[in-house]
């Protein structure tokens, strides 16, 4: 190895196992050893929320599935609605040509009948990054001026950190969670699976609709921050009954210290993915908008090192240009490279938009995991320090192995711009006869400057070593 390799390498590792034993010893003073350390007792996580039985739970893939399906239950509203999310757009259209229905006249209009209430990040206290405090409270006028619309800012958030859950609860009966915000900031949500380049980047994202028992978990987070940032409290959820054959169970990050009612704070999100990567034996799938924690890294090193299985196969998607940690991504993946050793067991991709356009980036933005055809979580984690253990988010967990291979099949029939009957065969198959094909040939082809002929890709441009260093200090800011 060549020495200046060699050196970028142990500094590398210095600097993660430090991350990692302070990350250990803020757990283990809250209580919350178990993050890191869960016991081999099954995929659920520990403690309250419980998982939920008797629920509903629909995967909606990108904007133009999800969000005319949060503007039709919008409309249907009886009794209120209660929205969160890191940020807003109030002319951001949830629905698209000539029926085009903007957020704010949706939301004014149902303010007329019912509660509407609205939380979001305060922004950020320094015009440093964005959204700041300013933008925050244009968007707050934007939205209460001349409607009855109840807006509160959240600035109870750890120092350069931020509340990042996407969530809509609809009286109590239905309540979407996912990775979409609903803005045009950064790249508009709205966006198509067959992703044909447009002006601006293309956007991959996703959301759950959930119902029956879990809601009332949602509704219940809402509730507590609500009367943390206001000091006005909410009616207690109102329970549901049986709406489906889906067991799903809530999770939450939510650091310490930012709320009386979880002091010790809430990291089960953390929780739920060492859980299932920990189990893997067969085929990880992950879809994020980051891969710098050091924690996830080094669960997944120890996989490609001793594989459970010669079938096992690691396959991750993320964007070609992350906003904010994308030398650390990298490094990461250069250890996990270093792990696969040649054996061929992980795959990282990314996708662009094709068409007249193209070839643009589409910017992965899903936050999704699926371990086995067994395990399943969606939400607004990231895999990175933000999320994991400094921002507030929130996910869902299913164990439903129909609904978890039905997501990971439609997920791969948009990437390998097949059919499904034609990818429903044996994962790891798929990927060494498909997936990795396309990818590579794709790669070459973008090296030797012709133009792409399909949308999937290999990632490019692993970073050095040393990149990583970036790493603790991309903790300290937001990311989107």
């Amino acid at each position: 190895m060549d020495v200046r390799l060699a050196v970028d390498k142990g500094i590398g590792n210095a600097a993660e196992r430090l991350v990692r034993a302070h990350h250990a010893r803020r757990l283990g003073r809250l209580g919350w050893g178990r993050a890191l350390s869960p016991p081999d007792d099954g995929l659920w996580t520990a403690g309250d929320p419980p998982p939920r039985a008797g629920c509903s739970l629909e995967v909606l893939v990108d904007g133009a599935d999800a969000l005319p399906r949060l503007a039709h239950e919008l409309e249907h509203a009886q009794s209120h609605v209660h929205l969160a999310g890191w940020y807003l757009s109030p002319e951001f259209a949830l629905t698209r040509g000539e029926a085009e229905l903007e957020l704010r006249a949706l939301l004014a209009r149902l303010a007329e009948r019912l509660p509407v209430r609205i939380l979001l990040w305060a922004g950020s206290p320094l015009p440093l990054f964005h959204p700041d405090r300013r933008d925050v409270h244009r968007v707050r006028g934007a939205l209460t001026d001349g409607t009855r619309i109840e807006f509160a800012a959240d600035a109870k958030e750890r120092p350069l950190h931020c509340h990042h859950e996407k969530i809509v609860v609809i009286d109590d009966r239905v309540a979407f969670v996912g990775g979409i915000d609903l803005t045009t900031y950064q790249g508009d949500r709205f966006d198509t699976s067959a992703h044909e380049a447009r002006d601006g980047v293309g956007w991959h994202d996703a959301l759950g609709v959930l119902g029956g028992p879990v809601v009332a978990d949602v509704a219940e987070h809402f509730r507590q921050r609500w009367h943390a940032v206001t000091g006005r409290q909410l009616p207690k959820p109102v329970a549901q009954p049986r709406a489906g054959d889906v067991e799903v169970q809530l999770v939450r990050t939510v650091p310490e210290r930012i709320y009386d009612v979880t002091r010790a704070g809430d990291f089960r999100i953390l929780e739920a993915y060492t859980r299932a990567l920990r189990s893997a034996e067969r085929l990880i799938y992950l879809e994020n908008q980051f891969l710098w924690s050091s924690e996830i890294a080094e669960i997944l090193q120890h996989k490609l090192e001793r594989p459970p299985a010669d079938e096992f196969r690691l396959v991750i998607l993320l964007p070609a240009d992350p906003n904010d940690g994308g030398d650390d991504t990298r490094g990461q993946l250069a250890d996990l490279i270093e792990c696969d050793d040649g054996d061929g067991r992980l795959l990282a991709c990314t996708v662009y938009a094709l068409g007249p356009r193209g070839p643009k980036p589409v910017y992965v933005h899903a936050k999704i995991g699926i371990v086995d055809d067994r395990w399943l979580t969606l939400g607004s984690a990231n895999l990175n320090e933000h999320s994991l253990f400094n921002d507030t988010e929130m996910n869902f967990v299913t164990c439903d192995a129909s609904l978890a291979r039905d997501t990971r099949l439609r997920l791969w029939a948009e990437h390998l711009q097949r059919p499904p009957s034609a990818i429903s065969g044996d994962p790891t198959r798929v990927v060494d006869e498909i997936w990795k094909p396309i990818a590579q040939e794709q790669a070459s082809r973008r090296r030797a400057g012709l133009p792409p002929t399909h949308r999937l890709t290999l990632l490019p441009h692993l970073s050095r070593r040393t990149r990583r260093l970036l790493g603790p200090l991309n903790g300290l800011l937001v990311d989107g």
